[in-house]
């Protein structure tokens, strides 16, 4: 466990020495929870949007997008169920006075129970070695069954409990499993409150004319509201999908993790609207190339996996979680959830408005039901800096810290370094420069040795660096460095964009979904 916290430690240090998050307004001491993207940061954060938005809209002719406003009118959320029922609960600790959410208080026991799961295989599959059948050994083994049966238990009442709203069991189940204050050991725990999450502003010229408004706390109803109107301007046909990435805003109980959950965060959002009676089959559908997208980005297929929801959402009647293995365990990146016809039948009861479909071949109107995928920018942007983080040990006793990015993803594509600034080894360098930075995102970098800039653009997940020689002035030619292997080639400097583009284009991930 040390060894993991220490890793984590190290990726929030490096991420602000690097440029890539910083506390928000950190002169003035910050704002808890709340973090801006720096120069490598918003790169990255593009990067990731584009993987996204290309692979959901651009390679599916049924799926459009939107950009709806965060501002909406507050009976939106009166219809969403948010204004009455978005509530998480809420337990304080009355010898730390440190605050948390009571689900996963427990949920986080039950991930030790699957840590204790995974220490038994590790030992079982050592002790047997090439013949070890996972598989196998996970349906018989005693403990390994009695572990599962019991985080399964554990979560069946969690979420029976909290689907009744009966918070003092919540409260119970946290005391019979004699859970702590994972800062201070105590089990002196008050009792389970409701914890609305939404923030609230008003509109208005004036204090006595104005209109209690919220920060939309996730964008999907965005996409609701505007059904109808993608449907009839677009001329969709069921099934299609509306995507949008946008703000939301959450006054979460516990903003804690780096970035990981924070009250100003970015989603990821497409609703599939499909025929009733259709939606599982789309649910299995979405779940397969969602996992698909995400082990497309080579961080290791064995960091992913599926989550089923023991307790569903109200409108929902499937729920699966794509998550990573961070350094602080296994966490939800991307939920996928079968919403039914919930959302667009709230809003036709709350608007007075129709929200059908004709369907041309059935020859009958119904209302769409819904399925939806869902991924935190940030917590993928965490997932990517996490998983290609490395200390590399070199020959000689150095050591270098490399993120081994996804070319495609890396914030700066080519570092471009004159070996001195004299001889026009400068001005080659910027000349290669200007010529390629309609195409990539360049740097040139001219300052320190030329294996300090080397170290430099490994620790930001440059995939290529190019060195300028007198050679160059005599042929034409660069010296190529590949970020991962470290090796160098000499290439002619003609060829060089067509080698960034081949390496560094989203086409070669989206091949691979």
């Amino acid at each position: 466990m040390a060894k993991t916290e220490d890793l984590f430690k190290k990726v929030i240090a490096h991420a602000k020495e690097y440029g890539f998050i910083f506390p928000s307004s950190e002169i003035y001491d910050g704002l808890s929870a709340v973090y801006d993207y720096g120069q490598n940061g918003v790169e990255l954060k593009k990067n990731i949007r584009e993987y996204w938005w290309k692979a959901m809209v651009q390679m599916n002719e049924n799926i459009v997008g939107i950009d709806a406003a965060i501002f909406m009118h507050p009976t939106t959320w009166k219809a969403s169920g948010h204004v009455d029922a978005f509530n998480d609960p809420l337990i304080d600790n009355k010898d730390s006075k440190k605050r948390y959410r009571a689900d996963v208080l427990v949920e986080d026991y039950v991930a030790k129970l699957d840590d204790k799961i995974e220490k038994e295989i590790a030992k079982a599959q050592k002790r047997f070695g090439e013949a070890f059948d996972r598989e196998q050994f996970v349906t018989t083994n005693p403990k390994v069954l009695e572990y599962k049966q019991r985080g399964e238990e554990i979560l069946h009442r969690l979420g029976k409990s909290l689907e009744k709203e009966d918070l003092a069991d919540v409260k119970a189940l946290i005391e019979e499993l004699e859970i702590a204050d994972p800062e201070t050991g105590s089990r002196n725990w008050t009792d389970v409150k409701q914890f609305n999450l939404m923030f609230g502003t008003k509109i208005g010229a004036s204090a006595d004319a104005t209109m209690d408004l919220y920060l939309r706390p996730e964008t999907a109803q965005g996409i609701f509201v505007n059904f109808l109107n993608v449907q009839k301007s677009g001329r969709m046909k069921i099934p299609f999908g509306i995507a949008q990435t946008g703000k939301a805003f959450r006054n979460e109980i516990v903003a804690r993790q780096f970035i990981f959950r924070m009250r100003e965060f970015e989603q990821m959002e497409m609703q599939f609207f499909v025929r009733p009676g259709e939606e599982l089959k789309w649910f299995e559908f979405w779940k397969d190339l969602r996992l698909r997208w995400h082990k497309a980005l080579g961080l290791g297929d064995q960091k992913y996996r599926y989550h089923d929801h023991e307790k569903l959402a109200h409108y929902a009647n499937a729920a699966t979680d794509i998550e990573f293995e961070m350094p602080f365990g296994f966490k939800e990146v991307e939920g996928i959830h079968s919403r039914t016809d919930f959302d667009l039948k709230r809003h036709e009861e709350f608007s007075g408005k129709k929200q059908q479909y004709f369907d041309p071949e059935l020859g009958e109107s119904y209302v769409p039901y819904v399925v939806e995928t869902s991924i935190g920018v940030d917590r993928m942007f965490l997932s990517l800096v996490c998983g290609s983080f490395e200390e590399e040990a070199l020959e000689g006793g150095e050591k270098r810290t490399v993120l081994r990015l996804p070319a495609a993803l890396a914030p700066v594509k080519l570092a471009i370094l004159p070996l001195v600034r004299k001889d026009g080894l400068d001005d080659k360098a910027k000349a290669i420069y200007d010529e390629l930075k309609f195409d990539f995102n360049c740097q040139l970098d001219e300052k320190d040795s030329i294996g300090k800039r080397y170290r430099r653009q490994d620790a930001i997940g440059t995939p290529f660096c190019v060195t300028i020689d007198h050679q160059t002035m005599e042929d034409d030619t660069v010296t190529l460095r590949h970020r991962d292997s470290m090796q160098q080639e000499r290439i002619a400097i003609r060829d060089l964009a067509q080698v960034l583009s081949e390496a560094t284009s989203l086409k070669s991930l989206l091949r691979k979904i």
